[in-house]
Formats: C-alpha cells, structure tokens, sequence
C-alpha cells in the first residue's frame, strides 16, 4: 500500500526520524492557516508547497513550489489542488491533485553548505536480506545515477537475525564523505530509518533527498513509504492511511468484491482461478499473439453472481477484444462454473459485446463442455491449453 509523503513523514516521525516538517492541507485557506501554525512552531517565513499524489517526479510537472510569503502560499496551493499532475510516473492524463503538503523550507536563505543525499530501505530478494541504498547524488532520479555514475551507489545489507549494526550506520556516513557533528546525526539519522522500516512492516522506504542542513542536522526532505499489505492485519491504524482516490478504481471495485484484480495493457481479459494458473493463462494469450488485460484470480468459488462481476470489471476496460475463462476445477466442480459462466452471460445479455472463450478441465470437465456447447450462449467452448491458444488467435484475428 502507497502512502502519500505527509503520511510516510508522519510514520518515520514517530520513530525518531528527523523530517521536515509540514502540514497537510484540503484547500489554499488550510494551507494559509497552515503556513501561519509553522511560522508560530518553527519560525519559518518561506514554505515549499507539494502536491500529495502517489508519483515521483512531482517538481518536474509543477506540483513542488516555493512560497516566499502567506500571499504565495495562497495562489500556489489554489493553483495545485485540483490540477491534473503529470510526471513521468503518471500516465498522459495525470493525476488530480486533492491535497497539498505545507512545508517549513529546510534550505536556510543565503547558506550554501547543505548537502542533498539518497536513501532507501528495501528487500533484496536475491539474498533475502534488508539492504539500505544510498548515494551522495541526492535529489536525482536514482535511475539516472545507476545509470551514469554507477559508482556512486552504495549498498549495505543487514542480516535479519542481528539487525542494522553499529559499524554498518557508521560505514554509511563515511561513504556519504560526513565527519564531526554530521556523522554522528547521519548515524542516529540512519538507525531509526531502519528501525521504522523494519517496525512498520514496510517494503520499502525511499528518502529522496537526505537533507544535511548547514548546521549539521539531518533529515528526510522527501518520503515515499510502501507498506506490505500482508501485514496491515499488524497495523490497523496503517490501514486507516490507504487513500482509493490514488488507486486503480477498477482495481478498489474489484477487492471490493474479493476479487484479485490487477489492471494490465492488453486486448485479451483473463479470468482464472489461482495465482499459478492465471500466471500460465497470461504467457498462453501472449502465445497466441495477444496481450493480456488484467491478471483476474476469482479464487475457489466460480458461481454466476462471481462470474458476473468478473466479467463486468472486465469489460470496463475498452481495450478489451477477448474473454479467456481458464478454469481447473479442483475445489470447484468444472460444471458449476460453466453453470455460472453461463447464466451470467444470460443475465448481462448485451453488455458482453466481445468473443468468449471458456477452458475448463479438471472435475467434471466433460459435463461442463457439454453443458457451454448446449446453451445457446455465443460462448466457445475449449479442453486443453493449446485449444484455447488457438480459439483466442482465431478471435483476434477477426
């Protein structure tokens, strides 16, 4: 689960992470109170006003501004909330901006010894260790410093077992070229970032820039926080952050409905039961000179409601040529999910305007290709894997 930045920020506070601070707020009158409560708590009198979207890049499309003054505060914010924000994480229409962050600005006027680091907290899943990265270039895109100066990233891994060592937070401020003052706080800075990952159940905590002011305090300028889904059942409180505004709403309808749904580029909809299966349904469309739409796992139940919704979040997308239904009927019965198949196509009537293909193999597969081919619905029936390669070729082709 993505969080937005002031959400993130607020989590590495609450484990002793040094941030910028900053309030949220839902239009340009919350955000002129809310530069005034920073003023009266910090003393700041310049503010940096964020867009609160899930994308990167946000400065690049006009979504991170300074503001010299309150007047300022109010017509950038004005100018943010509402506007569709496209970065070179968003697609060519963007994302509406409903919320924007008002910052205190950490870059002191007139001083130019701050430095600008990277940092991530992530699982290296081909050691199965934690592994924090990190570069002297921060405020770049980390893809174009892995890509021009490779040297320049450094990781460190941490076993499991022991946790973030002392000599390792150490090694991490020696290689970003800190001493004195600022490599004490970098260390102390470096062990609670750690520490929150770890305590949060995240996947990954990105930090982008790593602020070193010109009086040695370190602190997280930027936050992109990936919370584990698989853990949120530790975390209710977490779970309360997740914001469906940001997300998918085919995807939100589908989860709605218990439905594992995951929206992809192609012309061919798939709907399967089991993560495996449908994995092996997606490279049999490719095969076929397809492109999967989604990746749709319905689970051990396939009746006709089920079906049905499938098949209507499915259909939402225009892109959509085709229907593959690859079924195994282990825990369910082939025949009771070409039954559904079935009456959900009657029940839908003239919504599904697309080619459907129905696989079903395992118990009872006979009878449920009997009962598809006797129906009368415009439903092609298929047994084996190479059958419905072929059927799907045969459609788009059309």
């Amino acid at each position: 689960m993505n969080l937005h930045e002031y959400q993130g920020k607020e989590i590495l506070n609450s484990f002793g992470v040094r941030i910028q601070r900053g309030i949220v707020a839902n239009n340009h009158k919350e955000a002129v109170d809310a530069a005034k409560q920073l003023t009266t708590e910090t003393g700041t009198s310049w503010y940096v006003v964020k867009a609160q979207v899930h994308a990167g890049g946000r400065g690049k499309g006009g979504g991170v501004k300074l503001a010299k003054n309150l007047a300022e505060v109010e017509t950038i914010s004005n100018d943010i909330i509402g506007m569709m924000l496209v970065t070179p994480q968003t697609s060519a229409e963007g994302k509406k901006v409903n919320q924007v962050l008002i910052c205190e600005d950490v870059y002191y006027p007139g001083e130019s010894e701050t430095e600008e680091f990277y940092m991530s907290v992530l699982l290296n899943r081909n050691t199965g260790r934690n592994m924090i990265m990190y570069s002297t270039e921060g405020g770049m895109d980390i893809e174009t410093v892995a890509e021009e100066t490779p040297h320049l990233i450094f990781t460190e891994e941490i076993d499991p077992t022991m946790g973030l060592l002392p000599f390792q937070a150490r090694k991490i401020a020696f290689n970003l070229g800190l001493s004195g003052g600022a490599m004490k706080e970098m260390v102390k800075f470096v062990t609670a970032l750690y520490t929150a990952y770890v305590k949060s159940d995240s996947s990954l905590f990105e930090i982008n820039p790593v602020l070193k002011t010109s009086d040695d305090k370190i602190l997280a300028v930027d936050a992109k926080v990936t919370l584990d889904d698989n853990a949120l059942y530790r975390h209710k409180d977490y779970a309360q952050l997740r914001d469906l505004r940001e997300e998918n709403p085919i995807e939100v309808e589908a989860n709605a409905a218990g439905l594992n749904y995951v929206d992809l580029d192609g012309n061919v909809g798939c709907m399967v039961n089991g993560a495996g299966l449908a994995m092996g349904t997606m490279d049999l469309i490719k095969q076929a000179g397809g492109d999967p739409a989604n990746f749709l796992d319905v689970g051990g139940t396939a009746d006709a409601q089920r079906v049905e919704t499938a098949f209507g979040i499915i259909l939402k997308d225009p892109a959509v040529k085709a229907i593959l239904v690859n079924i195994f009927g282990g825990i369910v019965r082939c025949d009771r999910v070409a039954q559904g198949v079935v009456d959900a196509y009657k029940n839908m009537g003239d919504k599904i305007n697309v080619p459907i293909i129905c696989r079903l193999q395992g118990t009872n597969a006979k009878e449920a290709k009997e009962l598809i081919d006797n129906s009368g619905m415009e439903i092609i029936s298929a047994t084996e894997f190479q059958e419905a390669a072929d059927k799907v070729q045969e459609v788009l082709a059309l």
